[in-house]
């Protein structure tokens, strides 16, 4: 692997030890050694994890290839077992996960912190906050991982702690998969992926899933990628990569996403642009690949379209250079105008069927339906109006249920929004809103009339029980 092991940058330790050598001069350590108590450690973490929280937000941000180094380095027993928590929390959600909520390989960096935590002087204290994250970390392991960490500990106490947080209950998909989303959702605003990069194809099968979560959060979160477009080019341009499925996905990610040098981003074209003439696979695998990176949210945006657009040889006529022709249109003109809708409609009876191509037409449409109607105020509600005249035109042309319903989702939840602004059922706006919701709606077939009556039916407030 590329960078396992990798030594922590002078800057990044030597800030790491200007911090080791505050805690361990300050007077909150003084006070915490003398008595002991769990109050004066938690006046300590009180004083230093927000310090180590910055250190490690500066590295995760701006050089997330050295996270795994700058946690191994916070493991140093001067630090008091500050922060450690935090980052076991980090591990555990860095591993991919399986349909089945199994982790696709057992998870070394977990183990390594999670053992560090077991022999800290300050264990009593660290483990009243980590119970939570070692089920979590305990249920997407296999037993036998899991059983042979634990023989790893030799304090019989400390053995006994580890074995109460197997939980029977995560033994079963359903329990497991919502306490992973749960516990996940407390760390959805913290940057903590990093990736380690494959120099030969059996690692880039095994890495892969890693190595997309990784990528694919630092593309949603907009985060500086200069520091990895080297290694990714590198994978990008490996020989020995192309053609498997895997490069495919990563080459199409950096193609949308990744504001590359000239000559990086030329380069990575011809490798495109080759396995568009030599792989007949590819192109299926592309826009499939793209589908999905819609749904992912990572905002295929009419920037990342002329991205790729600007790499595609059009001298080879295929779906490719079709499709980036016709997006081109939507982008420039608006998907909304005469021109474009055309354009769609014949772009689309030209490769019927269930064809990803035709999916990310689609997916190209409804981001901008999306973009508007998610970012449209209230006071506006009369583009609403306007912008519903051309969902009839899509429908019929897409002839998709799924586009459909999403459509329809976009708007119910502006309605609803709507529906709670303007209460007055006499006033002009209400009345607006109802009459064009009637009309338009039931027209669709977003709502029959009795839901329209329902939506807007009163709701009277319950009243409260008053004890005699």
């Amino acid at each position: 692997m590329a960078n396992m092991n990798v030594k922590l940058e002078k800057a990044y330790q030597d800030a790491l030890d200007d911090l080791i050598t505050q805690i361990q001069e300050s007077d909150e350590l003084a006070t915490y050694l003398d008595s002991e108590e769990e109050e004066a450690y938690q006046a300590l973490r009180e004083v230093y994890e927000p310090l180590l929280a910055e250190l490690y937000k500066l590295v995760a941000e701006n050089d997330p290839l050295q996270i795994t180094s700058l946690e191994i380095a916070m493991l140093d027993d001067r630090l008091e077992g500050l922060y450690l928590p935090k980052i076991l929390g980090f591990s555990v959600l860095r591993g991919a996960i399986n349909e089945d909520v199994r982790y696709y390989y057992p998870q070394e960096q977990f183990r390594q912190i999670l053992l560090a935590i077991c022999h800290s002087s300050n264990f009593e204290w660290i483990r009243k906050r980590i119970g939570q994250t070692i089920q979590i970390g305990f249920g997407l392991s296999s037993d036998i991982w899991v059983t042979n960490l634990i023989q790893e500990i030799d304090n019989k106490k400390i053995r006994q702690f580890l074995e109460s947080q197997k939980l029977e209950k995560y033994q079963d998909l359903a329990p497991r998969k919502e306490a992973y989303r749960r516990y996940s959702g407390q760390f959805k605003d913290e940057t903590f992926f990093t990736a380690d990069f494959p120099t030969t194809l059996p690692d880039l099968r095994r890495y892969f899933p890693s190595l997309r979560n990784f990528l694919g959060k630092r593309i949603q979160l907009n985060l500086n990628n200069e520091t990895i477009l080297t290694p990714i080019y590198e994978m990008v341009r490996n020989a020995d990569f192309q053609g498997a499925y895997e490069h495919n996905y990563l080459l199409s990610m950096f193609l949308n996403f990744f504001d590359a040098p000239e000559e990086s981003r030329a380069q990575a074209g011809k490798i495109f642009n080759k396995l568009r003439k030599d792989d007949t696979e590819f192109n299926e695998h592309y826009f499939g690949i793209l589908a999905e990176l819609h749904h992912s949210q990572y905002n295929v945006s009419a920037e990342s379209d002329r991205q790729v657009a600007s790499v595609v040889d059009t001298k080879i006529k295929d779906d490719i250079s079709a499709f980036y022709e016709l997006v081109e249109i939507i982008h420039s003109k608006g998907y909304i105008h005469p021109d474009a809708i055309e354009a769609i409609q014949t772009f689309y009876g030209q490769h019927q069927g269930v064809r990803k191509v035709n999916e990310c037409v689609r997916l190209t449409v409804f981001g901008y339906l999306r973009k508007f109607l998610s970012h449209l105020e209230p006071s506006d509600y009369t583009e609403l109006f306007e912008i519903s005249k051309i969902y009839a035109a899509y429908f019929q042309i897409f002839d998709n249920e799924h586009f459909k319903q999403d459509v329809k989702d976009l708007n119910m939840k502006y309605v609803r929004k709507l529906i709670k602004v303007y209460t007055d059922k006499r006033g002009k706006d209400y009345q607006d809103i109802k009459r064009f919701v009637q009309a338009t709606f039931t027209d669709l077939g977003f709502l029959t009339e009795k839901e329209v009556v329902e939506l807007f039916k009163s709701r009277r407030k319950k009243k409260a029980n008053i004890e005699e």
